[in-house]
């Protein structure tokens, strides 16, 4: 699954750590979830779009392989 968190917490000039205390996790967590080694619950992606004030359509995408 891709998605463009980076790019977006980049616009709001969040960094990992205020972004991931926003919705509730560790900085790890945004960090696994950035370098797309980490597929967010369906909870978690819903906060993240709250965040960004953007559907979840517009963060995330699948893959061919997924």
């Amino acid at each position: 699954m891709q998605n463009n968190i980076r790019v977006e917490r980049a616009v709001l000039r969040l960094t990992q750590e205020e972004l991931a205390q926003r919705i509730g996790v560790s900085r790890q967590t945004i960090n696994a979830l950035e370098a797309g080694k980490y597929v967010p619950s369906t909870v978690l992606a819903l906060k993240l779009a709250a965040v960004f004030g953007k559907p979840v359509e517009q963060l995330f995408a699948l893959e061919a392989a997924d």
